[in-house]
């Protein structure tokens, strides 16, 4: 039976709440909350070949340990129960970018893992005619002239919709929507950091979450399991009371600055993003249908991160 990337991606996150309860059960009391995403996980896991499920505990397995280092506050037996619960799927509409969350409640303590199966893309965000993308990424509401430069190429791509076209029917899309609507962007951006010198971390806090957590990434091919840690608030790798972890997390520093915001060199249908702190993004926009729609899909891409976000490889066995 064939599997879809979203049905990989929820099996994955299953792989590695089991494995998690596997490493930890025997070192504390811990629970695996049952909940609306748990059965959509688990069912995802159900349709998985034997093979793709070895693949992903293997993978998970790699990792466990390391997870376990960074965080002495999960193996500490304190007579009290360890959580791990997947967050609902509107979390992340909310900034909240966690798929799995690790809580003690007996004091206020809780750590994150975001799970990803092959791909590391931050947020697959929207242009279209109605979305207001600077009330959504950064609290800065598109401005009269946004809406003015957009108007008329989705006004096109409505009446090609209309007409039954697909996007290889239209020979010069290149210049009549993707750079268009790019520049608008581009130009949109640009006014926003003008008004809001907190523009910058705003949108790098939409984009990669508001939450502290660790990035857990599956790279099949590599038979790497790497793990990033986003530890932009300071509450990742605190120690227990009887152990300090060997591995020490930097806190990274958000950006304060945009740099640059430009074509990327060659390209009809990719912006990079510069800012200070060492972030730097990709937006690349694509027609997520064969047919003409009046909305456009963002990958985003990190190509530049802080030294502080550490990049922990994990080997497969």
């Amino acid at each position: 039976m064939s599997t879809n990337s979203n049905d990989q991606g929820r099996a994955y996150e299953y792989a590695w709440i089991n494995v998690l309860h596997a490493a930890l059960k025997s070192k504390r009391d811990t629970r695996i909350v049952v909940n609306s995403s748990l059965d959509a996980n688990k069912r995802a896991w159900s349709v998985m070949s034997d093979e793709m499920k070895e693949l992903f505990e293997i993978s998970a397995k790699a990792a466990v340990e390391t997870v376990l280092e960074l965080e002495p506050c999960m193996t500490e037996n304190d007579d009290d129960v360890l959580y791990l619960e997947f967050q609902k799927d509107d979390a992340g509409t909310k900034g909240d970018v966690r798929d799995i969350v690790i809580r003690r409640d007996s004091f206020q303590w809780e750590v994150g893992l975001s799970i990803k199966h092959n791909h590391e893309a931050v947020k697959h965000s929207r242009l279209s005619h109605g979305l207001d993308f600077g009330k959504e990424w950064f609290d800065i509401p598109c401005s009269t002239a946004y809406w003015s430069a957009i108007k008329p190429i989705f006004d096109c791509l409505k009446a090609d919709k209309t007409k039954g076209k697909k996007w290889s029917d239209l020979p010069d899309k290149e210049s009549s929507v993707y750079i268009p609507l790019l520049t608008a962007f581009m130009e949109e951006v640009k006014r926003a950091n003008s008004v809001d010198a907190a523009m910058p971390r705003k949108m790098v806090e939409y984009l990669i979450g508001t939450k502290d957590y660790y990035k857990v990434v599956s790279r099949d091919g590599k038979r790497l399991t790497i793990i990033y840690t986003f530890n932009m608030h300071g509450t990742l790798n605190k120690p227990s009371k009887i152990k300090v972890s060997a591995i020490s997390v930097p806190i990274v520093d958000l950006p304060t600055e945009l740099v640059a915001i430009k074509f990327k060199t060659g390209s009809t249908n990719t912006v990079e993003m510069y800012l200070n702190n060492g972030w730097q993004l990709s937006f690349r926009i694509h027609n997520a249908s064969t047919k003409v729609e009046p909305s456009l899909k963002f990958d985003v891409q990190f190509i530049g991160m802080p030294i502080s976000i550490l990049n922990i490889e994990c080997k497969w066995r």
